[in-house]
């Protein structure tokens, strides 16, 4: 896959490491981050937590601002970071920093101009865990996780692949995309007017379905909310997770925290305590 190592640094004993690929899936060059804690470096194969970030970001906010690499080091647990969409030129886009590039929204897209790059579900549950697993001292016990956009990814990605991961948990996740105007605008861009297609991509409805489901994976969840979120009432609405998460008797942690925005002070403040959530499911 073309893979180039691009910068290297050492820390709490690890490497955070950053990456360029060329990704079939996408057909266009990919970047991610990885931090691979001590234990890689010690003849062990360490499990595997993918991030998700949200609109906007790339594999460096998390990996610059989150503060996660001490206890990822601690606990011996790598983690990835992809971009969040596909880049390039070439690549549709769309002046709207809700839509295009830097705005995936984690799915495979079905729409003209976007389909022929924006397949993100597919990197991320597919050729990117490949990549890993080949190239780097990781096991394939997975764990994954984001905030806001990448929230909503980590959720659905997990709901739909459990058999996949051991755990998943959001920051400030867009819950219930079909019914709030990020999810609507990119929805209707990606996946065209057929609503049902839509439901396939939103965590909320994906939670009800399992309710009539024998035999199912209930992998644990864990959330966290900022009360003084700027989108929480327009754009995130963690209510309806938890009313569609009883609803199915899922097992789901909703944490509320006082406070708190959407930014990466309130992910800093928290990020331990989601690792330590995941290290219970991916080492038990």
């Amino acid at each position: 896959m073309n893979l180039e190592n691009i910068s290297c640094n050492k820390s709490f004993g690890g490497w955070h490491k950053q990456y360029t690929h060329d990704s079939k899936v996408l057909n266009c060059a990919m970047r991610f981050a990885i931090y691979l804690p001590p234990q890689a470096s010690q003849g062990q194969k360490v499990p595997v937590l993918y991030w998700l970030s949200g609109l906007t970001c790339t594999d460096e906010n998390f990996m610059q601002k989150a503060g996660a690499q001490r206890r990822a080091a601690e606990l011996g647990i790598a983690i990835v970071a992809p971009d969040t969409s596909p880049r390039g030129e070439g690549v549709g886009n769309d002046e709207g920093y809700d839509l295009g590039q830097g705005a995936g929204f984690y799915l495979n897209a079905t729409q003209e101009p976007w389909k022929a790059h924006y397949q993100m579900y597919d990197y991320i549950v597919h050729e990117l865990p490949e990549l890993i697993e080949a190239t780097f001292p990781v096991s394939d016990q997975r764990a994954i996780a984001g905030h806001s956009m990448g929230g909503h990814g980590a959720l659905t990605i997990a709901l739909k692949n459990a058999e996949r991961y051991r755990s998943v948990s959001a920051f400030s996740p867009i819950t219930n995309p079909i019914n709030c105007p990020w999810g609507q605008k990119a929805f209707t861009a990606y996946l065209g007017e057929d609503l049902e297609s839509w439901r396939q991509y939103d965590s909320c409805e994906l939670l009800k379905a399992t309710a009539n489901q024998e035999s199912v994976i209930k992998l644990p969840i864990r959330v966290d909310q900022g009360e003084d979120d700027n989108f929480l009432q327009s754009e995130l609405k963690p209510e309806n997770l938890v009313a569609a998460a009883e609803q199915a008797d899922y097992p789901l942690e909703l944490h509320r925290h006082k406070g708190y925005d959407h930014s990466y002070y309130f992910i800093a403040s928290f990020i331990e305590q989601h690792l330590d959530f995941h290290a219970e499911f991916l080492k038990g």
